[in-house]
């Protein structure tokens, strides 16, 4: 599973918090935005869970979008940065 995880933290340290612990799950590819790639399903769980547990769910917002392997191979962007690298299928 592919998803790009976006966040909007209002303090500093719990956005300090959460940008650590999303640096353990995938890569930093904007400001408050990460691309974390090959996720399990119980993998995507316990970070949803880190992250839910750091957050003011008063004034704070994570947002998870999933994207399919098309939809990943599919992706554009302009100016600086890369292509997100999704581990190939194996072939049984």
């Amino acid at each position: 599973m592919f998803f790009l995880v976006c966040f909007d933290i209002v303090d500093n340290k719990t956005r300090y918090r959460v940008v650590k612990t999303l640096k353990g799950y995938g890569t930093r590819v904007q400001k408050s935005v990460f691309e974390c790639a090959n996720m399990t399903e119980h993998k995507f769980m316990k970070m949803k869970s880190d992250l839910e547990d750091l957050i003011d769910h008063g004034e704070d917002t994570i947002r998870y979008y999933p994207l399919c392997r098309s939809c990943v191979r599919n992706v554009e962007f302009s100016g600086i940065g890369m292509l997100p690298y999704v581990k190939p299928f194996a072939v049984l």
